[in-house]
């Protein structure tokens, strides 16, 4: 198999006809789509839990582990309580580089108002770079509970911020050498900046006192693959607007300086929301500070197409996300 997602054919075949249901506790498993497990409490209050590694880089790795599963997390519409590492070493790591690695964890606990509720740190021959992998844990009402498969046709598809965020932010930093051969310096920081705008948890809040019925994280795969994965969940087409889709100026000329596709590239703090009033929300966004914008809508049938003038291009599921292509 190749770097990157598990195509979603191995998926279905490999993975999830593998597992079974056992649990009447468990609301939500493993599906296409869904990033978080949602469990009942017998009450009216449900435990959400999401868990994600960072292997793409080892630039803020400590910043993205936690910031990734807090947005899976609040995605689903849940506040997140905390969090757990998973922390895997190579030998003769230096221990300052852990000092910093958790450094940098506890700050984006703190900004988050999280915590860190335990985990496993190890020193192994089995990683080539320092791998850390978070399992989060929110709490939500069962009546407020959201999935990626809540879209339905008719429905609105809003963006917030600009797709390729993250994986601009990761190359700008890890082949700032490269890029400076070609762009002025101000322009790198400015890109490795858009790093700052990677949480989605304000954006959740928003969505859900507008009424979101789906709410998805724009990670491996970029804003393509996510749309497919709405899609697949909630088992409904999609048509899009290309020109509708946010990109900043940094994003375009790094994915020109590389030739990769930016609506293919890891896009963390992007998320898609599916409401049935997408000016709304958009506007609400807007008014607490998140650029935000209507791109398309949710349709009968399977469908999938994103439309660029008189062209229209059909979305397939996520392959290999193009910032693999690079690193």
């Amino acid at each position: 198999m190749k770097i990157g997602k598990i195509p979603e054919a191995v998926l279905n075949r490999s993975v999830l006809k593998q597992i079974r249901h056992r649990r009447d506790e468990v609301l939500v498993g493993p599906a296409i789509g869904e990033d978080c497990s949602i469990i009942d409490l017998n009450g009216d209050e449900v435990i959400v839990m999401s868990t994600d590694p960072i292997t793409g880089t080892v630039q803020d790795i400590g910043t993205l582990a936690v910031h990734i599963t807090a947005n899976d997390i609040a995605s689903s519409g849940a506040e997140v309580i905390g969090v757990m590492l998973s922390v895997l070493l190579p030998e003769n790591t230096p221990e300052a580089e852990l000092r910093n690695l958790m450094r940098d964890v506890d700050k984006v606990c703190g900004q988050l108002g999280i915590e860190v509720l335990g985990g496993h740190t190890e020193v192994t021959k089995t990683v080539c770079q320092p791998i850390v992998t978070v399992t989060g844990i929110g709490k939500m009402k069962k009546a407020d509970m959201i999935k990626t498969s809540g879209a339905r046709p008719g429905q609105e598809i809003v963006m917030t911020k600009w797709a390729g965020l993250e994986g601009t932010a990761i190359l700008a930093k890890a082949k700032e050498k490269e890029l400076l051969t070609r762009y002025p310096a101000d322009f790198i920081k400015e890109a490795q900046k858009m790093l700052d705008y990677i949480s989605v948890v304000p954006e959740s809040r928003v969505a859900m006192k507008v009424g979101a019925t789906s709410m998805h994280d724009v990670t491996e795969g970029g804003i393509f693959g996510a749309l497919w994965e709405i899609g697949a969940a909630s088992k409904v087409g999609l048509e899009v607007d290309l020109q509708k889709i946010q990109l900043r100026q940094e994003t375009v000329e790094i994915c020109e300086f590389f030739d990769i596709n930016p609506y293919m590239l890891i896009s963390s703090g992007c998320m898609l929301i599916v409401c049935d009033n997408g000016n709304l929300l958009s506007d609400k966004l807007k008014a607490e500070g998140i650029p935000a914008c209507v791109i398309g809508r949710i349709t009968e049938g399977n469908d999938r197409v994103v439309i660029n003038g008189d062209e229209k291009r059909y979305l397939e599921p996520p392959r290999m996300d193009e910032l693999y292509k690079v690193m």
